[in-house]
């Protein structure tokens, strides 16, 4: 335990952020698992909404510092890839 207060402090915000950081994470993994599901299953309206809503998550991911951009660049353009199959 952080003998300052001030470390204290930081300790609590960064344990909140690394839960709030997880349970984003998950939901991306989810979006993401969500398109590979549809393709899978050859439906291609739904794929593309799942592909939407998970290219939407990873942008905002990436912008809140959760995730890298070539991560997020290299995810999205297999996913699309993957949608492109189909078509």
């Amino acid at each position: 335990m952080a003998n300052i207060k001030q470390q204290a402090k930081r300790n609590l915000t960064n344990e909140k952020r690394r839960l709030q950081n997880a349970a984003f994470k998950s939901s991306v993994k989810t979006a993401v698992k969500s398109v590979e599901a549809a393709v899978a299953n050859k439906n291609l309206e739904e794929a593309q909404e799942a592909l939407k809503l998970a290219c939407t998550k990873l942008d905002k991911a990436l912008a809140k510092g959760i995730y890298h951009k070539n991560f997020v660049s290299r995810n999205k353009s297999r996913l699309a890839k993957l949608l492109n199959s189909l078509a």
